[in-house]
């Protein structure tokens, strides 16, 4: 038994730090869209690495209405609501929350970064589907948040099951 809490330790360790990095790429990007979207609504001729064509343009999104607050916060709290941020902003906080998760072996913990980022790949999910059917334009960053959201949505998992396993192999001790 000792072996195998050696291997679970072992393992969600492994997806702890693939966690980091995963929330480190996400944390870069959010950056860079918070980048664009502050100098692209501050300078009409700011362009972008990321805005390719008409059709591939971030700054088109992040400037939408949806680049804020989800597109919904608006109509909850006001356009102008301390609540109604970047979603970028919301981005940060949730890579800052699920690195604070990922650096302890602890069920609660590994249970609110699974519960987030489930909750955050909903986001994303209809995020997207806002990008494809009612802004119609493919955004380089945000597909590769959509990407980065669902690698550690997976190593969520994964960790959060194996630092569960590890509590029961002590109760049964």
């Amino acid at each position: 038994m000792a072996n195998e809490e050696v291997q679970l330790r072992k393992s969600a360790r492994l997806f702890g730090n693939v966690l980091l990095i995963f929330c480190t790429v996400g944390m870069l990007l959010s950056v860079y869209a918070l980048y664009v979207e502050i100098h692209a609504e501050g300078d009409s001729s700011f362009k972008a690495w990321c805005d390719i064509n008409p059709k591939m343009s971030c700054s088109k999104v992040f400037t939408s209405r949806y680049g804020r607050g989800f597109g919904l916060l608006e109509y909850l709290v006001g356009k102008t609501s301390v609540l109604n941020q970047p979603n970028s902003i919301f981005g940060l906080i949730f890579y800052i929350l699920q690195i604070i998760c990922a650096i302890t072996i602890s069920g609660s913990l590994a249970g609110l970064a699974l519960g987030t980022s489930i909750v955050a790949n909903f986001g994303s999910a209809y995020l997207a589907y806002i990008l494809v059917y009612i802004l119609d334009d493919v955004c380089v960053v945000c597909v590769s948040t959509y990407i980065v959201n669902a690698v550690i949505l997976y190593c969520c998992y994964q960790r959060y099951y194996k630092i569960v396993n590890i509590a029961k192999n002590k109760k049964q001790r």
